[in-house]
């Protein structure tokens, strides 16, 4: 605010800087440690698209592990120095250009002198933790002692101006650097990337991560603390999952709870049906687990809400209401031998995510699966591309053509649709609105004939030929009253005694036709090929229209609504 007011008409443009390692081998351990970089005030549902170029690679940080270095203390702090001084190197443009301004286009075609802040950054804790130059096992934005992880407590913010002058005794007071770096809780780290960056505060910009701190995180605890020996067990809480019936949009795990190599998709999927798992599961010591569902299903609740795509005051009260909850029940897994404490970094930043919410927005503005989602096309396809050898070079020239293929696409794009500027993505969208949604049929049906008999044993559509009369009648005689229509009905012959059936029911979108956005399936009770009864399925659908509204499919024909 300050640089805003010492130059009018400025605009501070908020960065966003994501890193984390990435495996671009299955076998030899080939890594790579992409850098990406985006803009805080470009839209989310723009941003969370990698085809829309929101987030850009700005270089690769080296994954040497430096083995030569016998010393472990030594080895851990020449990597960091290594880091910060390839951070420091990439980042250096946006010094200047954050202090004196550089006049750039936005979204909506004005030219506006912007100021590029470092504003927020989106990692995993160990990657945290390098950047804000903390131990491992503290956190990264506040000062909690190490023992003291575990408690529902407010500790005060790590203080920037603490650790700006710590660092700069790097050139000022050697001898004294070291000794001021451990009492500040600090890495002696030689002048950090973000020591000359202007308007940044590092310990403010780290952000919640949904997929590594909850999902990966405390998710993964409390399957391995519910699993216990001590508690339902494996064996009780694997079977209550092969007895699971199937369900629209739930995952079934009939082989149990995978424990090993487990994505952030599957415990997405658990996290669904964990709490039917142990609701009436007795403990196997005979205690009662009424706690033990309390705290489970707190854990749930706060997972659910901070991942909420928008946010009142009222869903963090009530986000911060389910961290209560759950402190207030979690020493029962103490009580049973489950744990001994609860020291652990994850849990303890659950209670930094009310503040980050308020001040950067809902989570999936910052969620690490956007950077995971980048490593496919910004690592590991151009990893492929490369002939193994050399291969950082070759990926970058890669990557650089790519770059420009996709940006003279952009160009012919604005050029054949003649809009005002190949940039229009980036103007503030209004609020969202109903999609359209077109429906595709296949081309032949599912069955060919089936029987009004069949449609109402198996189906469950037993006034199918009434709803069929009462259709034809509308159609024949539109305007006509209710007493007419029914009448009218009542006289319909109808010539046939079987019709067909689609057992799946596909939806597009209006601005693309390929691209399937919903579907609905209807199946009755049916045996596969080894013997097994396959429960029938039919999803609800509200279809909204009038006589007047015409549906046509793929053979070229028109169904009235």
């Amino acid at each position: 605010m300050a640089l805003e007011s010492r130059q009018p008409g400025a605009t501070v443009v908020p960065l966003l800087i994501s890193s984390d390692k990435t495996q671009l081998t299955v076998f030899r351990g080939k890594t790579a440690y992409p850098i990406y970089m985006g803009i805080g005030n470009i839209p989310k549902d723009i941003r969370r698209k990698p085809s829309r170029s929101a987030q850009m690679l700005i270089g690769y940080i080296p994954t040497s592990k430096l083995e030569g270095m016998t010393n472990k203390a030594a080895r851990r702090c020449a990597l960091a120095n290594m880091f910060h001084s390839c951070m420091e190197k990439v980042l250096n443009p946006i010094r200047s250009c954050g202090e004196t301004g550089l006049v750039i286009m936005c979204g909506d075609g004005t030219w506006r002198r912007c100021h590029p802040i470092f504003a927020t950054f989106v990692g995993d804790y160990p990657e945290q933790t390098l950047v804000s130059c903390t131990y491992s096992g503290r956190c990264p934005k506040c000062s909690v002692p190490h023992d003291q992880l575990g408690e529902y407590n407010f500790f005060p913010r790590r203080s920037y101006a603490v650790a700006i002058d710590t660092y700069f005794l790097a050139d000022e007071d050697v001898q004294g650097f070291h000794p001021a770096c451990r009492a500040a809780g600090l890495k002696p780290v030689y002048h950090p990337f973000w020591q000359f960056l202007p308007l940044t505060d590092i310990f403010l910009a780290i952000t919640p991560d949904i997929l590594h701190q909850l999902l990966q995180g405390v998710i993964k605890h409390l399957v391995a603390w519910l699993t216990h020996p001590d508690l339902f067990g494996v064996t009780n809480v694997n079977a209550r999952c092969w007895s699971l019936p199937p369900n629209h949009h739930i995952t079934l795990f009939m082989k149990g709870l995978p424990f090993s190599r487990v994505t952030g998709k599957e415990h997405k999927d658990i996290c669904r049906i964990l709490i039917g798992l142990i609701t009436d599961l007795p403990i196997l010591g005979g205690h009662s687990p009424v706690r033990v569902v309390r705290a489970v299903r707190a854990i749930l609740d706060f997972v659910y809400l901070a991942q909420y795509p928008s946010h009142t005051t009222d869903t963090l009260n009530l986000l911060e209401h389910s961290l209560t909850q759950f402190h207030d029940n979690k020493d029962t897994f103490i009580a049973l031998g489950v744990r001994e404490n609860f020291l652990i970094p994850k849990i303890h930043s659950m209670l930094h995510y009310k503040s980050s919410i308020t001040l950067f927005g809902t989570t999936d503005n910052y969620n690490t699966e956007q950077s995971e989602r980048l490593h496919i096309d910004m690592a590991k396809n151009a990893y492929r591309a490369s002939n193994r050898k050399d291969e950082y070079p070759q990926m970058t020239a890669w990557l650089e053509r790519r770059e420009k293929m996709h940006t003279h696409a952009a160009f012919i794009r604005w050029r054949q649709h003649n809009d005002r500027a190949p940039t229009r993505d980036l103007v503030p969208m209004a609020p969202p609105k109903a999609q359209l949604r077109h429906h595709k049929m296949t081309k032949h049906p599912t069955l060919k004939a089936v029987s009004f008999e069949t449609l109402a044993e198996q189906y469950g559509a037993s006034e199918f030929q009434d709803a069929l009369a009462d259709y034809i009648a509308r159609i024949n005689h539109p305007g006509a009253s209710a007493a007419t229509l029914r009448a009218r009905a009542s006289d319909t012959l109808i010539p046939f005694r079987t019709v067909p059936v689609f057992h799946r029911i596909k939806f597009t979108s209006a601005s693309n036709i390929s691209e399937i956005v919903d579907s609905v399936v209807i199946r009755p009770e049916q045996i596969d090929t080894r013997g097994r009864i396959v429960p029938p399925r039919f999803d609800t659908v509200l279809v909204r229209g009038t006589h007047q509204d015409v549906m046509h499919g793929n053979n070229g024909e028109s169904y009235h609504i």
